[in-house]
């Protein structure tokens, strides 16, 4: 699916598909097919899991040290929700999580980061046999 957002001063996604989503900014496009975290002030780097059961606190500890107003977490193919005990990172620092699916995730992103917002999407991109 292809997402064509406004114009944006700011890294944003400019499509989705399964297993890969593409970003954009300053006029140039990358295709990423891994899990990967990005935010609205340039943070970009790929995120250790390719899988949801692989998940643990330790990722959602590395979303906390950036000190976002929110964090997207884009699930997958499928709505699931980390165990609370893997947030308490984020809930002390008082940085709200939404979970959605990836592509819900992608759209929530760009609407937020085009508003201004220190967001970060933490998207899985599963492997096409997950």
């Amino acid at each position: 699916m292809k997402l064509q957002p406004d114009r944006l001063d700011v890294q944003s996604i400019l499509a989705y598909g399964s297993g890969w989503v593409g970003l954009g900014h300053n006029g140039m496009a990358e295709k990423i097919d891994y899990s990967v975290v990005i935010g609205s002030r340039g943070e970009k780097f790929a995120w250790d899991c390719t899988r949801f059961e692989q998940l643990t606190a330790e990722h959602f500890a590395q979303l906390a040290n950036l000190k976002p107003e929110l964090v997207i977490f884009g699930s997958g193919t499928r709505l699931r929700f980390p165990p609370p005990a893997y947030l308490r990172g984020l809930m002390a620092q008082r940085i709200g999580l939404e979970t959605m699916d990836t592509l819900a995730a992608c759209r929530t992103y760009n609407i937020l980061a085009g508003e201004g917002r220190h967001v970060i999407a933490a998207l899985m991109i599963e492997p096409e046999d997950a």
